[in-house]
């Protein structure tokens, strides 16, 4: 290559070692400076080099690698990324050099092909970091990190939402939302709430699917002592608790038919008895329930009652699943980099414009949850040393952890994106199936998502129709 890409510095007191990295960078079209150990490479630094990437041996006499990448991170001598050159023994100072803030690490004897592909990313990433620097792009917080009450989005169906709940909010009606699993459902009963006149008051939520059977009745209605075994003192349940406020009741189709009927008369007297008890508790609720089920259909399989269904869906309102808004995309996204990085204590980053097509060309089955957990994890596994995250960050990793010898790497280089994602999901699902011995209950779990997404996905990816368990549903 001729074309001038950059400099490197290459840091290591082996001459022949040194001289060959040097020969093989420069043949890929960049200049090359030579330090013979740590503190000539300091001095480098420190005089005005400014390299685009620096090859660093952790072994040196005087100043070692490790002691290099501390002073650059105290000194804030140069943004460029580091790869650290370290024997297979050295897995301790490996671990350690990433932690200072390496980008990446190579191994004695030196993998040629490794190298020239470690090499190209790096250079990559100090061409976008510096990009967003000349642009001056800086992702700010956004006002929502002030407020778990936040809802980020500015497309129609999202502001449509936005008028509803301003709505809602100046009423004490009953709600009932509807939406796929991570849409933000407790996002917006929270939002009615801390928008209503009820805003000072508890807002208490429970997830109803996550209750046992056997206790979901004393959790909502509370219990007087003795009522069961280990009952040793009265307690309230949530409809006490959330008196003069809301109660939010997430998963509201997993109420047993026993709960159905005590809550179905708690919505219409506003009292109830406790558990094992005989005195009527009389509350002030609002109520607001969400499902990811089809409630009609579930009336109609007789598996909810019909009577509960119209109290509860006084108002409904309806989350239209994330690929129905790809325009809140890059607006959440940015979000969420902006949220981890400050959880994770990490440098603030910013997404390629390759990353943002790739995160808007992707259905996003999991939703929001999905796009904040593919961030956050993109966020910790690049780690403090890249600054820019591309599609590779996102969604390589997640490739990465299902391959076992190659071939699945391969297979997915060579379909379009799309297909790709496809067919990774459906290994992700034979995978989880597999690991829980076909109890489908069990497989969503390990997924991350509700049973009703995953039967859908078993549909559609045409899994065939086994007898599988759903014990311990």
């Amino acid at each position: 290559m001729t074309q001038d890409k950059g400099q490197a510095l290459i840091v290591d007191d082996e001459i022949n070692l040194r001289e060959g990295l040097a020969e093989l960078v420069g043949g890929e079209g960049l200049r090359v400076i030579q330090a013979s150990d740590g503190e000539q490479a300091l001095t480098l630094l420190r005089d005005g080099s400014e390299p685009d990437v620096i090859f660093l041996d952790v072994r040196m006499p005087r100043v070692d690698g490790l002691e290099v990448l501390r002073v650059i991170e105290q000194e804030k001598l140069t943004s460029a990324p580091i790869v650290v050159i370290s024997a297979f023994s050295d897995s301790s100072k490996m671990i350690e050099a990433m932690r200072l803030g390496a980008y990446d690490y190579i191994t004695k004897p030196l993998d040629l092909d490794e190298v020239v592909t470690i090499l190209h990313r790096a250079v990559e990433q100090r061409r976008l970091t510096q990009a967003i620097r000349a642009k001056r792009i800086e992702i700010k917080p956004q006002e929502a990190a002030q407020s778990n009450f936040e809802i980020l989005g500015t497309s129609r169906l999202m502001r449509e939402i936005f008028k509803q709940i301003g709505r809602l909010s100046a009423t004490d009606a009953t709600v009932l939302i509807g939406g796929e699993s991570g849409t933000g459902k407790e996002l917006v009963a929270n939002a009615i709430h801390n928008h209503s006149a009820r805003s000072p008051q508890p807002f208490v939520a429970v997830n109803c699917g996550a209750l046992p059977e056997n206790l979901i009745e004393a959790e909502l209605f509370g219990y007087e002592r003795g009522a069961f075994t280990g009952a040793e003192r009265q307690k309230k349940g949530r409809f006490e608790l959330a008196d003069t406020g809301t109660l939010f009741l997430d998963e509201v189709a997993e109420l047993t038919p026993g709960a159905q009927v005590k809550l179905l008369r708690a919505l219409q007297e506003r009292r109830f008895e406790r558990v094992g008890g005989t005195e009527t508790v009389s509350v002030d609720v609002r109520v607001i329930a969400a499902s990811n089920q089809d409630l009609k259909q579930a009336v109609n399989e007789k598996r909810f009652r019909e009577d509960l269904y119209y109290r509860l869906g006084v108002i409904e309102i309806r989350l239209p699943p994330l690929r129905a808004r790809p325009g809140d995309v890059p607006l959440l996204a940015d979000y969420f980099l902006e949220r981890n990085a400050s959880r994770h204590g990490i440098t603030v980053k910013a997404l390629s414009d390759e990353a943002v097509r790739a995160l808007l060309s992707y259905d996003f089955p999991g939703n929001v949850r999905e796009l904040e957990n593919m961030i956050e994890r993109a966020v910790v596994s690049a780690g403090p040393a890249v600054e820019v995250l591309t599609s590779r960050h996102l969604f390589d990793d997640l490739a990465q952890s299902l391959n076992q010898d190659g071939e699945m790497n391969r297979s997915f280089l060579a379909l379009p994106f799309k297909e790709a994602i496809a067919s990774l999901e459906r290994e992700l699902i034979r995978r989880a199936l597999e690991a829980s011995g076909g109890n489908r209950a069990e497989a969503a779990r390990r997924l991350g998502i509700n049973r009703r997404l995953l039967y859908s996905k078993l549909e559609e990816h045409g899994f065939p129709s086994v007898k599988v368990s759903d014990e311990q549903t």
